[in-house]
């Protein structure tokens, strides 16, 4: 679909990297974030303000607007692609059967016999569709970048669109759901780390 490079190389998009003790440490640190435009073609500045609202939604964060304040920049690329999936089917099933027979016999003195019998059936069915659905893909790689120009965090989701929700608002969920999920992950390890 959309990030083969990650498929070739045999790893999955959804499969969480597990985070070295310094990157765990920077993004437990992690409190305000601005997110970068992001590189791609239609459907990017979109994806970017979903991805804002989403991690805006998770309590986690302070988004900010100005690169210059924030803790770290999340920068990336999505695509995504509005297409026209269309099936057709033909099915047909035919069954016919034919039969014929016949006996005649005759004599001089006026006798005569005949026989005739004939048995014929048929069946024929015919169905035909033709559907057109229109499809949505979106996909977006991005990475948290600290101040120093580190890479703290990476992932690379996809989706054909959820159940309530087109592609873009999954994708743009799924990004901050992990960024959450993992952040809330470091915070408690560190305070665990502090602690001791």
């Amino acid at each position: 679909m959309l990030f083969v490079g990650l498929a070739l190389s045999g790893i999955s998009p959804l499969t969480a990297v597990e985070l070295n003790p310094s990157a765990r440490l920077a993004l437990a640190k992690v409190r305000r974030i601005y997110v970068d435009q992001l590189g791609g073609g239609a459907g990017s500045d979109q994806i970017r303000d979903m991805i804002i609202t989403a991690m805006q939604n998770s309590g986690l964060f302070v988004l900010t607007e100005n690169p210059e304040k924030a803790d770290a920049i999340l920068k990336g690329s999505s695509d995504f692609r509005v297409f026209i999936d269309e099936h057709q089917t033909n099915d047909s099933i035919g069954l016919h059967a034919s039969e014929a027979s016949g006996n005649s016999a005759g004599a001089n003195l006026g006798t005569n016999s005949s026989a005739h019998q004939s048995l014929s059936t048929g069946i024929t069915e015919s169905d035909s569709s033709h559907s057109k659905e229109h499809k949505q893909e979106a996909g977006a790689s991005v990475r948290l970048v600290g101040v120093d120009g580190d890479v703290i965090w990476s992932t690379t989701q996809e989706s054909g669109g959820a159940k309530f929700r087109g592609a873009l608002a999954d994708v743009a969920d799924k990004i901050a759901r992990r960024l959450a999920d993992e952040t809330k992950s470091a915070r408690a390890a560190v305070a665990v780390l502090t602690v001791k």
